[in-house]
């Protein structure tokens, strides 16, 4: 029987991503480059964003994708089966991450779906264990990456972003080939951090599921641990962002991925306890949630034709506010778009694509 809970999750999850990729549309290796004088909208957001955004909705996305994959085990018992959608799904990141936009997450899930395959049949305390030793590699790698990468802020008026956007804007085949370039380097990153951060988070996933964290919620003894514990990591990330020594900056990343883990715990369990599934709300994010790969999708292609094609100049005048904005306006178009091809389409297009390459 499918889980209605577990496809509102993913349809807020799809629509939140947007919010924290939409400025990695512009200048991928920068991502949002403020003002020498940042208006206050700009502080506000930004810490909205590292509560509530910042690796939320990615973390909410690696514990659904391992509960679904032990679904779809305990349907087929058979490995080959899953690991042969996880290959069409890489196939997939490779065309969007190279040709479209290089922060595709389809290939990390992939990758990271196939090292989660090697547990499924595990029991609890294998799981729980490798995933205790995924998230300290992928939070000790990234620690030490960010340790001896030299870290400096960088505003719209210095001339080596000025110079970098002029190098990227100067035809298509310069955008296409800045995008490969950036792309590779993110593949580069997966076997080292960015696999293991969400295998982590599946295994995660797999282990909510079994213990019926999508149907029950969190266990009443562990609510309050769980709250205290994303309590103190999100403020712990608040506080190291307006930190400027080196050694605050390579800890942001790491304690980032555990204040994400357990808001996302608390996300799914909010679902699960207070929003009723009857209602329209619920109804409608699980509609959205069904076509979450059809959707992600879409946010590219728009995004996409927006900042590379139609309006480039963005980049130099918008600030948080204005993609905060225009993500919302994308957000209630694809909300009402999805209610509307629902009525007539059970499945998306990429998703009965993907459904018949694997089968």
């Amino acid at each position: 029987m499918r889980n209605n809970n577990m496809d509102v999750i993913r349809g807020v999850a799809v629509l939140g991503l947007m919010y924290m990729n939409a400025y990695f549309f512009g200048l991928f290796e920068y991502g949002y480059v403020s003002t020498e004088l940042p208006p206050v909208s700009d502080h506000i957001l930004q810490i909205v964003s590292l509560i509530f955004i910042d690796g939320r909705f990615r973390s909410l996305f690696s514990l659904l994708f391992g509960a679904a994959l032990y679904i779809q085990w305990q349907r087929y018992q058979n490995l080959q089966v899953l690991q042969k959608r996880l290959k069409i799904l890489a196939y997939f990141g490779l065309f969007h991450g190279f040709i479209l936009w290089a922060g595709d997450i389809l290939f990390i899930y992939a990758c990271a779906g196939w090292l989660t395959c090697k547990y499924l049949d595990q029991k609890d305390r294998v799981i729980v264990k490798r995933a205790m030793q995924f998230l300290v590699i992928g939070a000790a790698v990234s620690f030490l990456l960010l340790l001896i990468e030299p870290s400096y802020i960088v505003t719209r008026a210095d001339i080596e972003f000025m110079q970098s956007y002029q190098n990227t804007y100067a035809s298509m085949g310069a955008l296409m080939s800045a995008n490969g370039i950036a792309f590779f380097i993110m593949i580069i990153a997966v076997p080292l951090i960015t696999m293991w951060m969400s295998a982590s988070l599946m295994l995660v996933g797999i282990f909510a599921y079994k213990k019926s964290l999508f149907v029950k919620g969190i266990p009443k003894p562990y609510v309050k641990h769980t709250i205290v514990a994303a309590l103190f990591f999100t403020a712990l990330r608040v506080i190291l962002e307006y930190q400027s020594s080196h050694l605050a900056v390579a800890l942001k990343e790491p304690i980032n991925l555990f204040a994400a883990l357990f808001v996302a715990l608390l996300f799914i369990h909010v679902v699960v306890k207070k929003w009723s599934e009857g209602s329209l709300f619920y109804s409608s994010f699980q509609c959205i949630g069904r076509l979450a790969l059809s959707v992600y999708i879409m946010q590219t292609l728009v995004l996409l034709i927006l900042f590379k094609v139609l309006y480039p100049s963005w980049i130099l005048i918008f600030n948080r506010i204005d993609y905060f904005l225009l993500v919302t306006f994308i957000a209630i178009l694809q909300f009402l778009l999805c209610q509307l091809y629902s009525h007539f389409f059970k499945h998306g297009p990429l998703e009965i694509l993907w459904r018949k390459l694997s089968s």
